[in-house]
């Protein structure tokens, strides 16, 4: 039996189709008119976008962004994380991007979870997760540290060319945060 049929009453059923055998359907169709646009990895532009993975940010849109113009890193958040610094080092180092944009945005659903959270999931599975949420409070503040995590990497070739915004989910505008505007204990 395939995982897409089920037993009811003792009878073989097809399940209704899964949102993934509706992306998968969607992509034959894509693939059906697609031509290989010859382009290289390295993004036109060199600079690569680090986001939060919230559904509401259309990053090529709101930033008039082309295919192949750039690379995005997207998690929760927006955060800069040990595999954020991964991941633009290989975008520095091996594919030649030179500047870094940060995007938080409005209503994160990280301004409304904790730490506790790893806490809460080791109570429900058995094992605390290595990972840190990096929940946050303030949207800007949180910017800022994720620009000085940037500029102070080790690993990045370029740190001179990095600017972080707030998105904002009602307007669709960004608002720049200005890295010196850093508060006492930060």
């Amino acid at each position: 039996m395939t995982p897409a049929e089920s037993t009811s009453s003792g009878k073989n059923a097809v399940a209704a189709p899964t949102v993934t055998d509706r992306l998968v359907a969607a992509n034959r169709g894509y693939a059906g008119g697609f031509e290989d646009p010859g382009m290289d990895a390295k993004p036109v532009l060199k600079v690569a976008v680090v986001a939060c993975m919230d559904a509401r940010l259309d990053l090529h849109a709101a930033l008039g962004l082309e295919l192949g113009d750039c690379h995005t890193i997207r998690n929760a958040g927006g955060v800069v994380t040990d595999d954020t610094i991964r991941s633009l080092t290989i975008s520095q180092r091996a594919l030649g991007t030179r500047s870094v944009v940060l995007i938080h945005h409005t209503d994160c659903g990280l301004l409304r979870i904790t730490e506790e959270f790893r806490f809460e999931l080791e109570a429900e599975v058995g094992q605390r997760p290595a990972w840190s949420v990096e929940s946050f409070r303030d949207l800007d503040q949180d910017v800022r540290q994720s620009i000085r995590r940037v500029e102070t990497s080790p690993f990045l070739l370029h740190a001179d060319d990095v600017r972080g915004f707030v998105f904002d989910v009602r307007t669709g505008l960004l608002r720049e945060v200005s890295a010196e505007q850093i508060t006492a204990g930060d």
